[in-house]
């Protein structure tokens, strides 16, 4: 465990970006070699969209890094957060909680909120819009959900108190977990369900990409399944089933075209349908 807090505690940048970079290479290699659905779409221009997003993620956190530095610094100083009512003494037991904390709140709450607050869902659609999920969906954010979703994890460090360390290390988890959920990937059924009793598996999000209502609105989690079976938000379905995509974006003209989509979330919102 030392050596695991002693590397996140000086990650170098570059190894951050190559965990971002592998993993795409991986999962995308992988989903090719097992796909799930055999999707007609022009998969390079796809990942061009989705990778412009990418890179829109990495310079607004890049921008606001140093907020977050100073909420790390604050409460550790300070010793504020749910994290520091738990002796040191046992780092594995403080790293297991301090993830799961940082999951609610960072990933979970943010992710809810997002989609039952009108004015965050118009910036988060852009997510939900994309019709051909793959590995590159992964960080298929607006701009503006990215910073969104920033002051959430601010919200998470200073709830939890967590130190950078264990920010660096969550974040981490959290790019590989959502290319791996994303991915087009084929699992065998009873693996994809064992995973799920866990951690969010590729199935279980696959169904919070459904195009219609209740499911869009369900599997909000971003590592561990906990949060949206503890609350009552997960669903399942079967894949064979699912159709991706928002029913109110569902042409390519709107979801497939880079300038609307950054446009999207300043263009009037359209009512969702109730089917399944």
């Amino acid at each position: 465990m030392d050596s695991i807090i002693a590397y996140f505690s000086t990650i170098p940048s570059l190894h951050r970006a190559l965990i971002l970079a592998g993993g795409i290479t991986v999962f995308w290699l992988t989903e090719n070699a097992f796909p799930l659905f055999k999707m007609d779409y022009k998969k390079w221009q796809h990942a061009g969209i989705n990778i412009f997003f990418t890179f829109t993620t990495i310079v607004v956190n890049f921008l606001l890094a140093f907020v977050l530095l100073l909420t790390a610094h604050w409460v550790a100083e300070n010793d504020f957060g749910l994290l520091n009512w738990i002796s040191s003494s046992y780092p594995w037991i403080y790293t297991i909680l301090g993830l799961l904390l940082l999951d609610l709140i960072g990933a979970w709450l943010a992710h809810f909120v997002q989609h039952k607050v009108p004015v965050l869902w118009r910036f988060h659609l852009i997510h939900h819009s994309d019709t051909w999920i793959d590995t590159t969906s992964a960080n298929r954010h607006h701009p503006g959900e990215s910073v969104i979703r920033f002051l959430f994890t601010v919200l998470a460090v200073l709830v939890s108190g967590s130190p950078m360390w264990l920010v660096f290390l969550y974040q981490s988890l959290s790019v590989v977990f959502s290319q791996f959920t994303h991915a087009n990937l084929r699992l065998p059924v009873g693996l994809d369900r064992w995973i799920s009793y866990v951690f969010v598996s590729p199935d279980m999000h696959k169904v919070h990409h459904h195009y219609q209502l209740p499911y869009t609105d369900s599997n909000y989690g971003n590592i561990f399944s906990i949060w949206d079976r503890l609350f009552g938000t997960f669903e399942k379905r079967d894949r064979a089933d699912i159709v991706y995509g928002i029913d109110t974006h569902h042409h390519p003209s709107e979801h497939n075209n880079l300038k609307k989509l950054i446009a999207l979330p300043f263009t009037k919102l359209r009512k969702p349908n109730q089917h399944q």
